[in-house]
């Protein structure tokens, strides 16, 4: 192997060299897994061919002057964005360009959630922003002196800035889990006292939705395990009202806690908390993106009933800080089961 070869094979990342004469001098392992095998002595154009790259290896030859352009393609599963940077080199033969590829997918994709999250926030905060403008436009003008449609308005106002208020409540959430998602709590909790203190909680909200609310499974004995408090009441609290709001009158929701056991999906001994209700189900092909940001099976209904679309994504978050999982199944009219496994132990 030659000094030239050593060298362009121990870069960290896809690398070609070419030569003056616009030959591929050497190429690495990952440049030939990236580009294709028997590269090297073919004229680059034949194993680059997109445009923009070639025009910048061509410029970098002629005048010697670093550049930086992109490489787009696909690894079967996803398509991949490279940063390439072509740099002029000193060879034997003549001036000639270094050219490396940089994986640069992750970042693409990050900054693409982030567009796609600020595109979300602004569409929710649209709609209740343009109502409340447009009932404050409507009461200081032709409803400035009409006490029943101010009294209506009004309620109509409350309720869209409840939601708003909702909405920002449930992104500082999301951002407090977020932030803290790579540090094992360290806390212990009482899981069936504090699922019990959340279903005498929200009892008088099933009340008036015509949902009976039950608890089942093992309380006494019950290991208090590894975890955050306040983030687990948070688990049970947004999928209690999950299961109230979107079950129905006259449906049953039941808490069922499983006690501390060898969990395969969690490698070591776990406990369950399952919440399941009766109500009409959720088609399969929802299931999968549930815990999406802003992902709604009905979005009218969900903001009827005052959903944000942000909490099974906290809940997500949540166990996944407590390095636990969280399953959902469901089928229409046969209503829908979130189970979440928690380990009784720090592993």
């Amino acid at each position: 192997m030659s000094l030239i070869d050593s060298f362009v094979a121990a870069i960290p990342m896809p690398a070609v060299l070419i030569r003056a004469d616009e030959r591929i001098a050497a190429a690495n392992t990952d440049a030939e897994r990236l580009l294709g095998r028997g590269i090297v002595q073919r004229h680059f154009i034949t194993a680059l061919r997109q445009p923009t790259l070639l025009d910048s290896i061509e410029a970098t030859l002629r005048d010697g002057k670093p550049r930086l352009t992109s490489f787009l393609t696909n690894d079967g599963r996803q398509d991949t964005t490279f940063r390439v940077s072509c740099r002029r080199v000193e060879l034997d033969s003549g001036p000639g360009v270094l050219v490396t590829f940089e994986d640069i997918t992750h970042l693409e994709q990050a900054g693409q959630m982030r567009r796609d999250f600020v595109a979300n926030v602004s569409h929710e905060l649209r709609t209740p922003l343009t109502a409340l403008m447009g009932f404050i436009e409507t009461l200081r003008g032709p409803a400035r002196d009409d006490a029943a449609a101010r009294d209506r308005f009004l309620g109509i106002m409350q309720n869209e800035a409840g939601r708003m208020n909702r909405l920002v409540g449930d992104l500082l959430s999301l951002s407090r889990v977020e932030a803290d998602e790579r540090l094992r709590p360290t806390g212990r909790v009482d899981l069936p006292a504090l699922a019990a203190e959340e279903i005498g909680r929200l009892t008088p909200l099933a009340q008036d939705a015509g949902v009976t609310l039950l608890i089942e499974g093992a309380t006494e004995g019950f290991p208090a395990i590894p975890g955050d408090s306040d983030q687990l009441r948070q688990v049970i609290t947004n999928l209690l009202e999950n299961a109230i709001k979107y079950s129905g009158q006259g449906a049953r929701v039941t808490v069922t806690l499983g006690g501390p056991e060898y969990r395969p999906r969690l490698r070591q001994n776990g406990v369950s908390l399952s919440v399941r209700d009766t109500g009409p189900g959720i088609a399969q092909h929802h299931i999968p993106r549930l815990t999406e940001r802003f992902y709604r099976v009905d979005s009218h209904r969900s903001r009827e009933m005052g959903g944000t679309g942000l909490g099974l994504a906290i809940v997500k978050h949540i166990v996944n800080r407590h390095r636990g999982r969280l399953r959902i199944e469901s089928a229409p009219g046969r209503g829908t089961t979130f189970t979440v496994l928690l380990p009784a132990e720090i592993a």
